[in-house]
């Protein structure tokens, strides 16, 4: 059993190790997890999460890398958790960090980790929520998450972001998508990446088109903006950082962003009471109370969602 108090100290004091450990309890769910998220409670709040997502091949990985560089000369701290398939053997991440973000292991100021998918949908890992806790309260400034690149469904990231970053690029088919529901639906701010290549312009000129469909924005509503980057020479990273910078004091003037944040807090308590109950339902199969629930159905004396309901009582009171 590790020193829960001591690994908190010594992430706020910086240190890698310190933090790597702490994210290792979160993805392992350890049954230190509990003591470790009351440690960490009074010291998050403070780190400005951004979401990066997008179709494979956009450049999420140099676009993060990019970022980080920009937030690193401007003196802030930044921590990344760059969400990777599973591998089918281990259920580890694909792909490291280092191979990743080379050029800022050395850097204190950098922390970076992968996380794996575990088989969790919409593009995050399941401890994604508890690790951008663990770099909020080792003093990040700014938390750069990006997702693992599956695509149209890849929309959760909405829901753990205080803003969405939505990249797409020339020639990848991403013309087609601003016309269907789902990932262009959540960005905040829109990147047209490798905009040296032929196609970049109308790329953008058509996203622009399709999210000027359908709007209802009131005055004074946040209208996305379309920054065009090639990350790869860190042209335009520093305007999606001003796009980045305007739309954080947006939502802080009209108190949206107090309000992500307390949904995202509601969702989490959400998520952690709904897999406590399946852990314990879980443990139902062979139970006295469930067979004679099952039995009480096929007799015809209770339907499934009475049954269910039973159960659910059942479960809370006990």
């Amino acid at each position: 059993m590790q020193d829960v108090s001591t690994l908190v100290a010594q992430a706020r004091e910086g240190r890698p190790r310190a933090v790597a450990r702490l994210i290792s309890l979160v993805e392992g769910a350890s049954p230190q997890l509990r003591e470790v998220m009351r440690a960490l409670a009074p010291l998050t709040g403070n780190a400005y999460v951004v979401g990066l997502t997008g179709s494979p091949g956009v450049g999420k990985s140099t676009s993060t890398s990019a970022l980080v560089t920009a937030y690193r000369k401007q003196g802030k701290r930044v921590g990344v958790l760059a969400v990777d398939p599973s591998s089918p053997f281990s259920g580890g991440a694909l792909l490291g960090d280092r191979v990743r973000m080379s050029e800022h292991a050395s850097d204190p100021g950098v922390y970076i980790r992968s996380m794996a998918t575990r088989g969790h949908l919409g593009g995050l890992a399941w401890a994604a929520p508890q690790a951008i806790r663990v770099l909020d309260a080792a003093g990040c400034d700014v938390v750069l998450v990006e997702t693992v690149g599956v695509g149209q469904s890849e929309v959760e990231i909405a829901s753990q972001a205080d803003t969405s970053v939505v990249l797409l690029a020339p020639g990848m088919g991403d013309g087609i998508q601003a016309a269907k529901a789902g990932i262009l639906e959540i960005g905040d701010v829109y990147v047209v990446n490798k905009a040296d290549r032929d196609g970049a312009d109308a790329t953008a000129r058509e996203l622009n088109h399709m999210l000027g469909l359908g709007e209802s924005r009131a005055a004074g509503d946040w209208r996305p903006p379309i920054v065009k980057t090639v990350a790869a020479r860190q042209e335009g990273v520093d305007e999606v950082v001003e796009a980045l910078e305007k739309h954080r004091a947006w939502m802080e003037e009209r108190g949206v962003l107090a309000e992500r944040r307390l949904a995202r807090a509601s969702r989490e308590v959400e998520t952690i009471a709904v897999t406590a109950l399946r852990e314990r339902i879980g443990d139902l199969h062979g139970d006295r109370r469930l067979g004679a629930l099952a039995e009480r159905i096929i007799a015809g004396e209770l339907d499934p969602y009475r049954a269910a309901d039973e159960l659910v009582a059942g479960l809370t009171q006990g």
